[in-house]
C-alpha cells in the first residue's frame, strides 16, 4: 500500500515494520557468525596490498614461550589453519621486542620478564613478498591471565615439544625443530 506524503505530494510505498525488522534480525544473526571470518580474510589481503604499497618490506615477531616444563606456547589464529607460534607485526613506533611483548600479551597473557633471545629473521616470502619474521625464545616470562577466544585468537594452549599437534604451522614446527637442534638453521619462514 502506497502513503501519500503531504508535504511533498508525492506517494511512497510503505514498508511493513515487522517484515524488515525480521530481515535485519536474520541478517545480524548471519552475520555474527560468518562475518568474522570473512572481513579477516578481506582486511588482510586489503592490508596486505596497503602494505606493499606503502613499504618495501614489513616486519613481524613470533615468540617460542617455553615454559618450566619444556613446553611451548601455540596459538590457533582464525584467520590461518591450524597451530603456530604467537606473534603479529611490528608497528612503526616499536622496537622488535615492543612489538613482541604486546604481541605475546594479546595473544598468550605472557608478561616478558627477561630478555628474549632473538633467534633470527626470516624470509617468509610464500606467504607476503617482502615480508620477514624475526623469532625470539622466551624463558623468563609469567601468565597472569589466558585470553578468551577473540575474532584473531581462538585457542592457546602449551604443547611438550614430542607432543606438537599434527596442524602446527611448517614454519612454527621447523623453528621448534631448530630450537631443539633438530634441523640445521633455515632463513626461509
Amino acid at each position: 500500500m502506497n502513503v501519500f506524503n503531504h508535504a511533498t505530494g508525492a506517494l511512497r510505498p510503505r514498508v511493513r515494520r515487522s517484515r524488515l525488522a525480521s530481515l535485519k534480525a536474520g541478517l545480524k544473526a548471519g552475520a555474527q557468525w560468518a562475518a568474522p571470518m570473512l572481513f579477516d580474510k578481506v582486511a588482510r589481503r586489503l592490508a596486505q596490498k596497503y602494505w606493499r604499497w606503502s613499504r618495501a618490506l614489513t616486519l613481524g615477531v613470533r615468540g617460542i614461550v617455553v615454559d618450566s616444563e619444556g613446553r611451548i606456547l601455540l596459538v590457533r589464529q582464525t584467520y590461518i589453519e591450524g597451530w603456530t607460534l604467537p606473534g603479529g607485526g611490528v608497528e612503526f613506533s616499536e622496537t622488535l621486542e615492543q612489538a613482541l611483548a604486546r604481541e605475546l600479551n594479546e595473544e598468550g597473557g605472557v608478561t616478558i620478564e627477561g630478555a628474549p633471545q632473538l633467534v633470527g629473521i626470516y624470509d617468509n616470502r610464500a606467504s607476503f613478498q617482502g615480508d620477514h619474521v624475526a623469532i625470539y625464545i622466551v624463558r623468563q616470562w609469567r601468565r597472569d591471565h589466558v585470553p578468551a577466544p577473540n575474532f584473531e585468537i581462538s585457542e592457546s594452549a602449551f604443547f611438550y615439544p614430542d607432543g606438537l599437534p599434527d596442524n602446527i604451522v611448517p614454519g612454527a614446527r621447523r623453528r621448534i625443530e631448530e630450537m631443539l637442534g633438530q634441523r640445521s638453521p633455515d632463513g626461509v619462514w
